[in-house]
């Protein structure tokens, strides 16, 4: 019998789950047998995955799974360099280069183990089956625009939490906006795909003007002058081979409008980030890094931003994985068999 394993997570500030006590349901019906770990900081009660007929397991206690469980969580395994010998589901970011994922994939082959990166999950077409970005992009928007709202006071942005929900979100930025101000101008990159339509979402309930780019007004390749005439500018495209730089580092030495980039996308350290006046993400502690003083200038880079809406974005997300998670009894063939080629091709590198 398949056994999915659902871990707690173990990354601060995460609260999200890809599994609700309904699907939970649904894999129990259909022959699947679902662990659930006791977390002290889901969004989402144990009381409902019990009640589903989950069997329920110690916090943290997935490395003593039996070894044919597929153990199933969002973020990243603590760092501590054990070999991993089961088959996990997870958002390993470990296929294009990065440090940190290429000693998670010398983990795996130490121990044997199969990871089935989430953003791997595709259809024939390459589309992901499931994904976070519409919260993501929401919540993008909204940190950018409190780094915002921090400069009109002469500070930079406070730290940020969670919210119970999208209206309690937009409320508060409403309340803080500064008032007989203009509301800053946007510009979204990506805006036709799941990511840009959040982030443009939000800036439109606060009543901002968006400008919506997406591939037809980037396919010249740069340089995008018009960026730098919008207060914020966000970036939710993915780096990847042949992605235009958007702000060059040359663009600290020039006075503009631009206050604020939300690098939604958040990939810093990858050789073809299209942003290059940062290396490195930011935190729900220190949420803005300033690169440039007179103006100011900051990149808000966050790479868990849904976490801010964790119901919500749980919820969503879920909804969208169930359908795949239920064709777990075949992982060679289809979404699986795809993700497991992927994964077999980058550790074959290792």
């Amino acid at each position: 019998m398949t056994h999915l394993w659902v871990r707690a997570e173990q990354r601060a500030n995460e609260e999200r789950v890809g599994l609700t006590p309904d699907g939970c349901a649904a894999l129990i019906a259909a022959g699947i047998r679902v662990t659930i770990e006791k977390s002290d900081v889901r969004a989402l009660p144990i009381d409902g995955y019990r009640d589903a007929g989950a069997e329920i397991a110690a916090q943290n206690s997935w490395p003593a799974a039996p070894a044919d469980a597929i153990i199933f969580g969002l973020k990243e395994l603590p760092d501590d360099g054990t070999p991993l010998p089961h088959r996990h589901i997870m958002f390993g970011h470990a296929f294009k280069g990065q440090p940190a994922g290429q000693a998670l994939l010398k983990r795996f082959k130490a121990g044997g183990g199969t990871l089935f990166d989430l953003e791997y999950l595709v259809d024939e077409n390459g589309r992901r089956v499931a994904a976070f970005g519409y919260w993501a992009g929401f919540a993008g928007a909204a940190i950018a625009l409190k780094c915002w709202i921090a400069q009109q006071e002469g500070g930079i942005c406070d730290p940020v939490g969670v919210y119970a929900g999208r209206d309690a979100l937009v409320a508060d930025l409403t309340a803080t906006m500064p008032r007989n101000q203009s509301r800053p101008r946007a510009i979204v990159i990506g805006a036709l795909g799941r990511v840009g339509t959040g982030a443009s979402d939000l800036c439109e309930a606060l009543g901002m003007q968006v400008t919506r780019w997406d591939i037809a007004e980037t396919a010249s390749g740069g340089p995008f002058p018009q960026i730098f005439e919008h207060e914020l500018f966000l970036n939710c495209i993915l780096a990847r081979p042949g992605t235009p730089v958007f702000v060059p580092e040359s663009a600290l030495s020039a006075l503009h409008d631009l206050r604020v980039i939300g690098d939604i996308a958040c990939d810093p350290t990858s050789d073809f980030s299209p942003i290059k006046v940062y290396d490195r993400t930011t935190t729900w502690d220190a949420p803005a890094l300033r690169v440039h003083d007179t103006p100011p200038l900051d990149v808000t880079a966050i790479d868990n931003l849904p976490s801010m809406l964790p119901v919500e974005s749980s919820q969503d997300y879920a909804d969208q994985l169930l359908s795949t998670l239920l064709s777990l009894n075949d992982l060679e063939t289809g979404v699986w068999g795809r993700a497991k080629d992927t994964f077999q091709t980058h550790l074959a590198k290792i």
